[in-house]
């Protein structure tokens, strides 16, 4: 791979690397942007103050791969070359950056940024089987951030990004839990625009029983979050109870529109591991597991463990 060979790294190098690149480009739309994102598009935090003739070169190439009439279908259509993302996160989070600086940062190039994100943010942002869901997990972690960074532009975005991220992929759910004390701000709002555009998300968060039992238990758990913190007291305790109505009003939807079935807050199962039933959180993985789908009050069928419900 160019990027990890020493003859192609360097400033000098990046005619020749920006010529090989424009050839490859010519017959495979992927293998040319997944070269400009993976070694292109990295080099251009470096060059954005010193070089801006290189800058050129480098948005050249893309201009030109997104030029193609054909270029949104085969991208996102084949956002996966070989198991690897065509932008991976850590380019996605470059390029969110290079969209939306500081409104004193921003550079000539700026605008052609500008131009190409769209299209770009589709492809890092396209369904991803063949790689798990990983590379949502890793842009809503880096998103949370971005949102909390002051630059409102660039938050406003992170936050659209975070939305989509957990709702097209309810395990971002889980990686949220871990991450919200620490972005309890940015959490606030990400929660008061689940409750504004539900009606927009909620059919992907009530897509099936696992998705929904996984957006209530993170909602549950947001919800001990916030009330450890009330009772604590401190200088969030505000925002704790802000985000606290929404954790409600998110559960109380859950509960009115997965049908007949309300999903109690706590899951437990039937092994040693939950002998305190509700008390604590069991962390076994059948925990979740049904052999038939109780959406819409169909029948559970029996199994050596169970899920704790209560129907309306």
């Amino acid at each position: 791979m160019l990027r990890w060979r020493p003859m192609y790294q360097g400033q000098d190098t990046l005619p020749v690397l920006v010529w090989m690149l424009a050839q490859a480009t010519h017959g495979d739309l992927p293998a040319g942007l997944y070269s400009w994102a993976h070694v292109l598009l990295p080099l251009v935090g470096s060059y954005r103050r010193r070089r801006p003739p290189s800058i050129d070169l480098i948005l050249q190439i893309v201009e030109m791969i997104l030029s193609n009439p054909d270029a949104q279908t085969i991208l996102v259509n084949r956002a996966v070359r070989e198991g690897e993302r065509l932008i991976p996160p850590s380019s996605f989070e470059t390029l969110l950056r290079l969209t939306f600086p500081a409104s004193s940062a921003r550079v000539k190039a700026t605008e052609r940024f500008e131009a190409v994100y769209p299209l770009l943010k589709e492809v890092a942002l396209a369904p991803e089987t063949a790689t798990g869901g990983n590379a949502l997990e890793q842009i809503f972690t880096f998103s949370l951030k971005l949102a909390g960074e002051g630059n409102p532009g660039l938050a406003k975005e992170a936050a659209a990004i975070a939305i989509r991220s957990v709702t097209e992929n309810v395990d971002c759910f889980k990686h949220w839990d871990i991450l919200y004390n620490d972005h309890l701000e940015v959490s606030v709002t990400l929660l008061r625009k689940l409750v504004d555009e539900w009606k927009d998300h909620s059919p992907n968060l009530l897509f099936s029983l696992d998705d929904t039992l996984t957006v209530n238990r993170a909602m549950s758990s947001f919800r001990l979050k916030n009330e450890k913190a009330i009772t604590e007291g401190g200088a969030n305790c505000s925002l704790y109870k802000e985000a606290d109505q929404s954790c409600k009003l998110i559960l109380g939807r859950l509960s009115r529109e997965s049908g007949r079935l309300n999903i109690a807050p706590i899951t437990a199962c039937g092994s040693s591991c939950c002998i305190s039933r509700c008390r604590r959180r069991c962390r076994s993985r059948t925990c979740s597991m049904l052999t038939t789908s109780v959406m819409g009050g169909h029948k559970i069928t029996p199994i050596s463990f169970f899920i704790c419900i209560v129907f309306n």
